[in-house]
């Protein structure tokens, strides 16, 4: 890498881009600024956990749209296996990696970043080898929110709990997904509210299931809507899915990629004995929703 610009690497899982990886990634811009350091973002191709245990915790943001997100903000992005680093000691991590094959003039972590085989190496470790080599350092502190700090097993949580906006609040931005519309069976046509049928990649977090008030972007407009997630009761035979009727809009999406973004829980799933109820309450559902996304508050995107 020699005469390129030397990097302000960032360092985390960032696996929802949360608050509190964003304020990581704000120390690599004070870096750009102090120092003329370049940002970028050290990723993982998959989750640690899941080459440490077979087992990853569930994705709350798919990589697609954290890799748009990071673009859009101007942070390059270097993605490295997991498998290759887990048994390199932090001292080998640092030269290796961070210095030899990513230039590293400046390193930004979060207050309670591990690294090297077994976890062995913390902020203290990562001080120490940053001033033997001369490199910048910026630890970001825990981003507090109702008084414990933000972190993506909360996030998990409230997901899973329904708290959306909880989970929207740390996230500082909208849960969302991206996935492809899948073939229905055109009840929600019959009752006047045409709905799109979306199925959960496998690994992906699963919200508590219910109706929510949502959002929907189609050709970079954005629409009111109300998602359905889960089971639908009152049929029979469902599988776990996503269905949402996007208030305003006429047209067939089958096929194609929609972004979905949750805003709140409406109410859990409930069985209706009759079509008529349940298109009396999918009309109620869609009233609240238009009502809930027309009250929306800016969103905390840092």
């Amino acid at each position: 890498m020699g005469s390129e610009t030397k990097k302000a690497v960032t360092l985390g899982s960032f696996d929802g881009l949360h608050r509190g990886h964003m304020s990581v990634i704000a120390c690599a811009f004070d870096l750009q600024k102090k120092c003329g350091l370049s940002p970028l973002t050290l990723l993982f191709d998959s989750h640690p956990m899941l080459t440490i245990m077979n087992n990853a915790p569930a994705k709350i943001m798919q990589d697609e749209i954290r890799d748009e997100l990071l673009a859009e903000i101007g942070v390059e992005r270097h993605i490295i296996s997991f498998r290759e680093i887990k048994d390199m000691s932090c001292r080998e991590f640092f030269e290796k990696i961070l210095i030899g094959r990513l230039n590293a003039g400046g390193v930004c972590c979060g207050w309670n970043y591990r690294f090297g085989k077994g976890n062995e190496g913390g902020c203290n470790v990562l001080s120490k080898l940053c001033a033997e080599y001369g490199l910048e350092l910026e630890i970001a502190p825990p981003i507090d929110f109702d008084g414990s700090p933000i972190s993506s097993t909360r996030i998990r949580r409230a997901i899973e709990s329904g708290d959306i906006t909880l989970a929207n609040s740390m996230l500082g931005r909208e849960f969302r997904y991206r996935l492809i519309v899948s073939d229905g069976d055109h009840r929600g046509r019959l009752m006047g509210a045409p709905t799109i049928n979306q199925h959960f990649e496998p690994g992906f977090i699963h919200p508590k299931r219910g109706v929510y008030a949502s959002m929907t972007v189609l050709d970079g407009k954005i629409y009111p809507s109300v998602t359905n997630i889960g089971l639908r009761p009152s049929f029979e035979n469902e599988d776990y899915r996503s269905e949402t009727c996007i208030l305003g809009f006429e047209g067939d999406l089958y096929g194609q990629i929609v972004e979905v973004r949750l805003l709140q829980f409406i109410r859990s799933e409930i069985r209706f004995d009759s079509m008529e109820d349940l298109g009396k309450q999918i009309r109620k559902d869609a009233e609240k929703s238009k009502e809930i996304f027309n009250n929306r508050g800016v969103s905390g995107n840092v």
